[in-house]
């Protein structure tokens, strides 16, 4: 009964998470698709059977200013044909009538060799255009519910449209990252349907004039063109891309063209300024070049999908695997519960992957796994509670067997023991010796190499000591540099004030040490000094087995960098930043620089303290 409650929290958690999955945040669902993204990369690379036909930079350069004149595609067609090309299908739009007047040669040509034109669904546009061909329904569903609907649409001249053999969408869809992922083969304009320029491809190339969609009450399952085998789709009509081809590519005006033997060709713009580019998660991609991908992935029929029960499949076996680790953990023990949970981790990844090598069906891997993780995580630290309580019980029936003091520190302050940290304003210094390198060299000449140890040790314990009684903490030596800083782990409501003040109290100090080394005739050595003030990360940072007390931050960096900045002006040994300065203080200053630091996008305005004043000034 004891694991009850903490049964109860688990399974409440998992239920959250679960929920969490049906709302499907923006960060869930790409998590989810970039997890998709990697099943696709593991298809195996392959030559497509398209081929691409590009207007480049080379283009531009020898037939002049874009767009080029008509005739210019008229005789591109005509070079196609004497390559023996197939079908030949355009990515360019021809909105406009030829400025140069070569529409009526273009417009034979295309209506004479099989021409398919791109038309591109849109908010603006035209939105009275009929669509080529006709849709046919099967099923209970009605397709025109799930389809993606657009406004308008972006047509080229009536005349072109007219003579051209399929009019196709290049519509491309983003997903939440706005990656390209999917293709729709269907779109829905002022409540008709448009086929996509693969889909009408391949309507052209089977000589047919219509197109048979099989939907339910869940959404679109396929699309028909007899005989060809049904394509199958997402609820929406979308396709999956496989962006693992490769296609032979040539640039029109630059390559000569082989004898292409039948191949489908679809011609775009690369031209830079001039084409579109497509993220997709194999990087940027032309439209003619997506396009021809999500042609070859339909030819090739590898039918990737994700079927709407997907989602509750997934939820699922979340739930069951969740459920097996908990009690697992409670009624077991947590070594058999991570047991349990390595393999329900690898069980339902091996599920997964097993489902899409044979299927192509998509399933997320991600958050089940992350919710079999979460789950492990809350049951383990709640079984590992109980038992804490039990041990302190047993402490305090042997405590008279203990040491007192161990006692309390373990029983009254147990995260002495435990990571952690807070944010905090706090004040930070830097020190660093300055001409060390020819005092080193003068010990080492005088083959002396402990009286150089006895002086830094005494350098250190000078200035330790003094930081102490002013209430700072040593954060670390590092070498012969001191951090320290103030207002952590004690308060410190003037910590600004207290650190520039031990500061002038170190630098009196090091001229006594100077005064020293000038009498054995040695070199003397300066003290640099930075201080900074702002917030910072402060607690015990490391790991479980070795951790420090420390501060982290960008606040720290700086204080750091200032140290260094003292040796680019003359006579300048401690330099205060503007936070500092305006914290409060009771030591005069002046306005040395106004400086850009590594790290900082905007200009930090240095001071340095007036010694024996007592009003603050700049």
């Amino acid at each position: 009964m004891k694991y009850i409650t903490s049964i109860w929290t688990t399974i409440a958690l998992c239920v959250v998470l679960l929920g969490i999955r049906v709302l499907d945040p923006a960060i869930v669902e790409q998590t989810r698709l970039n997890s998709f993204d990697q099943y696709i990369k593991s298809l195996p690379d392959k030559e497509s059977d398209v081929i691409l036909l590009s207007f480049g930079e080379e283009t531009l350069a020898k037939y002049g200013q874009y767009p080029f004149p008509r005739h210019t595609y008229a005789q591109l067609i005509s070079d196609l044909r004497n390559a023996n090309a197939g079908m030949i299908a355009f990515t360019i739009m021809f909105p406009e009538a030829d400025r140069f007047g070569g529409d009526e040669v273009f417009i034979s040509w295309v209506n004479n060799n099989g021409i398919i034109l791109a038309q591109d669904a849109s908010s603006r546009g035209r939105s009275d255009t009929a669509p080529y061909v006709g849709t046919a329904t099967l099923g209970e569903g009605d397709a025109y519910d799930f389809v993606p609907k657009y406004s308008g649409l972006v047509t080229n001249i009536k005349e072109l449209e007219d003579a051209a053999w399929g009019v196709g969408l290049i519509n491309a869809g983003k997903e939440v990252d706005n990656i390209t992922r999917r293709i729709p083969l269907l779109s829905q304009i002022n409540g008709q349907l448009y086929p996509s320029m693969p889909l009408e491809i391949i309507r052209v190339l089977q000589n047919k004039s219509s197109y048979s969609l099989k939907a339910d009450l869940d959404g679109i399952k396929d699309v028909m063109i007899p005989p060809y085998d049904p394509i199958k789709t997402d609820y929406n009509s979308s396709i999956w891309l496989n962006t693992n081809y490769t296609h032979v590519e040539y640039e029109y005006g630059k390559d000569v063209l082989p004898n292409l033997q039948g191949r489908n060709i679809i011609v775009g713009l690369t031209a830079s300024g001039l084409a579109s580019q497509i993220p997709t998660p194999q990087g940027l991609f032309s439209s003619h070049q997506l396009q021809a991908s999500a042609l070859q992935t339909v030819m090739d029929g590898s039918s990737i999908s994700r079927p709407q029960w997907a989602d509750l499949l997934e939820l699922g076996l979340t739930l069951i695997g969740s459920l097996v680790i908990v009690i697992g953990i409670y009624y077991l023990s947590v070594a058999i519960g991570a047991v349990l949970s390595v393999l329900t981790v690898l069980g339902y990844s091996s599920y997964v992957w097993y489902v899409w090598t044979s299927t192509g069906i998509l399933l997320d891997l991600t958050y089940p796994i992350i919710v079999y993780i979460l789950s492990f995580s809350l049951a383990a630290f709640n079984n590992f509670y109980i038992q804490f309580k039990l041990r302190q019980q047993i402490k305090g029936q042997f405590s008279t067997y203990l040491s007192p003091d161990m006692v309390n520190m373990l029983v009254k302050d147990p995260s002495l023991m435990k990571l952690g940290g807070e944010r905090k304003e706090m004040t930070f210094m830097f020190m660093d010796i300055i001409g060390f390198t020819p005092i080193s060299e003068a010990y080492k000449e005088n083959d002396d190499p402990e009286g150089l140890v006895e002086l830094i040790n005494y350098y250190l314990d000078t200035m330790t000591k003094i930081i102490l009684k002013h209430g700072g903490t040593i954060d670390k030596y590092m070498g012969d540099c001191i951090m320290a800083f103030w207002n952590a782990p004690l308060e410190c409501p003037d910590h600004a004030n207290k650190a520039v003040i031990t500061a002038m109290e170190i630098l009196d100090a090091g001229k006594e040490l100077q005064k020293e080394l000038e009498d054995k005739g040695l070199p003397t050595i300066g003290v640099g000094i930075g201080i900074n003030t702002g917030d910072c990360i402060v607690g015990n940072m490391g790991s479980e087995s070795r951790f420090d007390y420390s501060v982290i931050g960008d606040s720290v960096n700086l204080g750091a960098r200032l140290e260094g900045q003292t040796r680019n002006y003359e006579g300048v040994d401690l330099l205060l930043s503007s936070y500092t300065y305006r914290a409060g203080l009771s030591t005069a200053v002046r306005e040395v620089d106004r400086i850009q630091v590594k790290g900082k996008q905007e200009k930090v305005t240095i001071y340095t303290p007036i010694s024996g004043t007592n009003a603050k000034t700049s």
